[in-house]
C-alpha cells in the first residue's frame, strides 16, 4: 500500500453541489484547490435526490394539471407510461454516471481524489483511495467538510431485516412495488407518495402524530396536500406510528403502536436527515463524530480554532436543501479566498461576505398536487419569536390567471407583514403553478422591500402573479377589482 503526501490551498471533502462550488469559488480567488469524493461528483441532489425526484414527478405533476384542462383531459384520462417516466427520471440522473460533473470540474482547473476523505488533525486530510492506497493532504489556508446529509432512521424493531427504502431507494427503483407504505409526513414522503402512487403503486402514508402533513409549514398546506393526495388514492392516516417491522414472503409486514397491522411490498422511512459526520475524522481536531457542526455567517466551524476549518451546507444544520447549501458554498468559497489575502471579509466590492438569508429568507417548494411554494416566517414563527405580525390571506382561485388552469382550480396564498416595519416577512402559496412565484416572494422578503413600493411592482394580467395586487389590497382594507 502506497502513500503520498500532497499540498494545496484549499482542501474540500464531499463534492456534491455544494463542495463544487467553494471548490469553483477558491479557485477563481486563485487558490489551488482539491475535492475529494468517495461516491459521484455531484453528490446526493443529482442522483438520489432533487433531479431523480423531479424527473419523477414532472410527468405526474403535468399530467395532474393537464386533467384540470377543457379539451385536454381526455387525451390524458389514461394510466402514465411507467417505462417512458422512469427513463426520464433515469436522464435527470445523468443515469448515474458523473462523466459531465468530471469535466466541469477540470475546466474549472479544481483537482480531484477520489476516496473517503478523513480529517487527520488541524488542515490535514487523510484519503483512503479505492485501491487502498493513502493521500495525505495538507490544507495551507482551509479545508472545508461539504458532506450533506444520509437518511435518519428511527430504532424500531425488525427494521435492519427489512431492507427498507430511503430517499435513494425510493428515487432510483426501477419497478413500482404494487404496495408502498410510507413513513413520514415531511416533503419526502409527500413527494414520493405523490410519484409512486401515480406509477401505479398503492400508497399508504403513516404520520406519528396529529400535526398533519409539512408540519413545518403554515396549517393549511398540510391540509390541502392530504387532500390532493387522498384524491390521487393515497391512504393517509394520521396518529399512526411503527412499532415493528419484519419481512415474510416477500411483504413487508408493519404493525402499529395501536395493535393495527398492514402490509407492504416496501417501506420508505421518510424521517427526517443526518449530518454525514460519523466517519470523517472529528474526532482529531476535538470533534465528536455524527455531531451537527455549528458555524459562524461566513462558515468557520465555531468548536475549532485558527479559523481554518468550514463546514458548508446541510451539514451545519442551518437550511437543509441544495440551493441554500449553493449559497453558503459561494459565500464560504469567497471568504476564503478573500482571507487568503489577507482583506477583510466585511469590506467588499459586493458587501460583506456573510450569510444572511439562511433564516429570513429561505425558500422552498414542495413538487405535489397541488404545489407548495413558501419564504420567510409561518405564522407560528413569528409567534414564537415575538415578531408582530398581521397574516394576509386570499383564495387563489380567484385570481383571474388561476381559471386558465382549468377547473377546480384550488389554492391558498398568505402574507405575513411586519406591521413595525412595513414589509413582507413571509409568504406561502399553495395550488397549481405556484412554484413559479416564489422568487418574486423571495426577493420581497430577503430585499425588505416596503409594501409602499411593492405596490409600484405591476403584476401581468391575466397571470395567477396577480395574487400579489390581491393580497396588497386585502391588507389596505380594498375591495378586490376585476
Amino acid at each position: 500500500m502506497d502513500e503520498v503526501s500532497q499540498t494545496y490551498d484549499v482542501v474540500v471533502i464531499g463534492a456534491g453541489p455544494v463542495g463544487e462550488n467553494v471548490a469553483e469559488r477558491a479557485r477563481a480567488a486563485g487558490l489551488s484547490t482539491v475535492i475529494v469524493e468517495r461516491e459521484l461528483l455531484g453528490g446526493e441532489c443529482s442522483y438520489w435526490a432533487c433531479d431523480p425526484s423531479k424527473g419523477l414527478l414532472r410527468p405526474v405533476l403535468a399530467r395532474a394539471d393537464a386533467r384540470r384542462v377543457p379539451g385536454l383531459r381526455e387525451a390524458v384520462a389514461g394510466p402514465l407510461d411507467v417505462a417512458a417516466v422512469l427513463d426520464h427520471r433515469d436522464r435527470a440522473a445523468s443515469y448515474w454516471k458523473d462523466d459531465g460533473q468530471v469535466n466541469w470540474l477540470e475546466s474549472v482547473s479544481v483537482e480531484l481524489i477520489r476516496g473517503h476523505g478523513r480529517l487527520d488533525g488541524p488542515r490535514r486530510v487523510a484519503v483512503q483511495t479505492p485501491d487502498g492506497d493513502t493521500i495525505r493532504l495538507s490544507a495551507r489556508h482551509a479545508v472545508a467538510v461539504c458532506t450533506g446529509t444520509g437518511a435518519a432512521m428511527p430504532d424500531i424493531p425488525g427494521l435492519e431485516t427489512v431492507r427498507p427504502w430511503t430517499n435513494r431507494e425510493a428515487t432510483s427503483a426501477d419497478r413500482v412495488p404494487g404496495r408502498l407504505a410510507v413513513v413520514g409526513g415531511g416533503v419526502v414522503a409527500v413527494e414520493m407518495a405523490t410519484a409512486w402512487q401515480a406509477l401505479g403503486s398503492q400508497v399508504t402514508m403513516l404520520v406519528r402524530g396529529d400535526a398533519g402533513l409539512l408540519a413545518r409549514m403554515e396549517p393549511f398546506v398540510g391540509e390541502l396536500v392530504a387532500d390532493g393526495l387522498r384524491e390521487a388514492g393515497v391512504d393517509v392516516r394520521l396518529g399512526a406510528s411503527v412499532a415493528s417491522v419484519a419481512r415474510e414472503g416477500g411483504e413487508v409486514r408493519i404493525r402499529l403502536a395501536d395493535g393495527g397491522q398492514l402490509a407492504a411490498n416496501e417501506i420508505l422511512f421518510a424521517t427526517g436527515r443526518a449530518p454525514r459526520t460519523w466517519d470523517v475524522g472529528l474526532e482529531t481536531v476535538g470533534l465528536t463524530p455524527g455531531d451537527w457542526l455549528s458555524v459562524d455567517d461566513t462558515f468557520r466551524v465555531t468548536a475549532v480554532t485558527g479559523g481554518w476549518l468550514y463546514a458548508v451546507g446541510d451539514v451545519n444544520g442551518r437550511a437543509l436543501m441544495t440551493h441554500q447549501g449553493k449559497y453558503q458554498a459561494r459565500i464560504a468559497g469567497a471568504v476564503i479566498g478573500t482571507r487568503a489575502k489577507g482583506e477583510p471579509v466585511e469590506d467588499t466590492r459586493w458587501g460583506p461576505h456573510s450569510a444572511t438569508a439562511d433564516g429570513a429568507a429561505v425558500p422552498q417548494v414542495v413538487f405535489t398536487d397541488p404545489e407548495v411554494a413558501s419564504v420567510g416566517l409561518t405564522t407560528r414563527e413569528a409567534e414564537r419569536t415575538g415578531r408582530r405580525v398581521e397574516v394576509v390571506d386570499y383564495d387563489l382561485a380567484h385570481v383571474a390567471g388561476a381559471l386558465l388552469y382549468g377547473d377546480g382550480y384550488r389554492g391558498k396564498a398568505r402574507m405575513l407583514v411586519d406591521v413595525e416595519r412595513g414589509m413582507v416577512a413571509g409568504v406561502t402559496f399553495v395550488g397549481p403553478g405556484v412554484g413559479e412565484l416564489l422568487h418574486s416572494a423571495t426577493i420581497a422578503v430577503a430585499g425588505e422591500v416596503p409594501l409602499d413600493r411593492l405596490w409600484h411592482a405591476v403584476p401581468a394580467f391575466p397571470t395567477i402573479s396577480e395574487v400579489w395586487l390581491r393580497l396588497l389590497e386585502t391588507y389596505r382594507g380594498r375591495s378586490p377589482r376585476p
